[in-house]
């Protein structure tokens, strides 16, 4: 009888996207392109990683060259990803490597290093080192759930998830077997409109021709939060723009912005009844955007001239109050 692994590992011989940082028939012979790459894959698409990827590498080639550079230029080639605490992880963990004189190769070690988890340490050491690794993200707990029509709530399940996903790896072929399993979630099993009939596993699979597939696993949906605030377009009479570099812990942590909170700062500003909003991973945010001028903000920061802001890395959320200087 063909075992599932096999037939996983047969369907990605021939259909396995191409990426980047990706080589098929075992582990990429440099750790460190698996390492930027699944730093970078942590919460965000590939779709949407891999021009920020390509960028980087040209930038950064090799791991040496990423622990010389300053954490200013990390996130200047981060710009765009998002989640800029992931940034200042990997540059930490670049440096703690580098001095180490190699790269981490057990589980133990590699969960010391900054910003990597359980996920993140069982895709290096399978992609990286061909380790016999049980790669479980949501993707993985999705398949497996379906596979064996386990229907009661995820957070019920997880446990059985892990167990069942861990005696389906392949032990052989690890580094494809966590490839294979990620693009079968990414582009078979997907969550709404699987394609059963693609999978190589629908032989197999007991949510097979379900109608309630969609539904399995049970997630609970929880609505985002929503918050309000103001942002401040400050000029001076030089037709400056007034930055400040944000030393506030959490995700935007180490960019530049524009003065901003949820509470008035400034009661002479005025209210240009425009609006910038943003969507974050748990909440939505709307910003009302405000001009005063002044030669004095008084807030930690500095003037610019406009037409230098593209040289201090900001957020996504910066960038979209950036468009709207001309016509404020």
């Amino acid at each position: 009888m063909i075992s599932l692994a096999h037939k996983l590992l047969k369907w990605y011989d021939e259909h396995g996207r191409d990426l980047p940082w990706r080589v098929k028939g075992g582990a990429h012979p440099n750790p460190y392109v698996i390492l930027v790459s699944e730093f970078m894959l942590q919460q965000t698409t590939v779709k949407t990683v891999i021009p920020y990827f390509e960028r980087f590498m040209k930038r950064f080639p090799t791991i040496e060259s990423l622990v010389q550079a300053t954490q200013e230029d990390v996130y200047q080639y981060w710009q765009g990803l998002g989640y800029y605490t992931r940034a200042k992880s990997l540059h930490q963990t670049a440096q703690m490597i580098v001095s180490a004189g190699k790269f981490p190769q057990t589980r133990d070690e590699v969960l010391k290093l900054k910003g990597i988890g359980a996920y993140t340490a069982s895709s290096f050491l399978a992609l990286a080192f061909n380790q016999p690794e049980t790669v479980i993200d949501g993707n993985v707990m999705r398949i497996i759930a379906r596979l064996y029509a386990l229907t009661s709530p995820l957070d019920e399940i997880q446990e059985l998830i892990r167990e069942k996903a861990q005696k389906l790896t392949d032990t052989k072929c690890p580094a494809d077997y966590a490839s294979a399993i990620m693009d079968l979630g990414a582009t078979i099993c997907t969550p709404k409109n699987p394609q059963c009939l693609l999978c190589p596993w629908h032989d197999d699979c007991l949510s097979c021709g379900r109608e309630d597939v969609e539904n399995i696993p049970q997630r609970k949906k929880l609505p985002k939060k929503e918050k309000v605030g103001f942002v401040y377009l400050i000029k001076n009479t030089k037709g400056e723009i007034y930055l400040r570099l944000r030393t506030e812990k959490g995700l935007l942590s180490g960019l530049y912005e524009f003065p901003w909170s949820e509470e008035k700062l400034f009661n002479k500003a005025k209210n240009t009844q425009k609006q910038v909003v943003h969507v974050f991973t748990h909440f939505k945010l709307t910003l009302n955007i405000m001009v005063l001028q002044t030669d004095n903000a008084n807030c930690d920061g500095f003037f610019v001239p406009i037409d230098k802001l593209s040289a201090y890395p900001m957020s996504t959320l910066m960038k979209k109050v950036v468009k709207t200087l001309e016509s404020a």
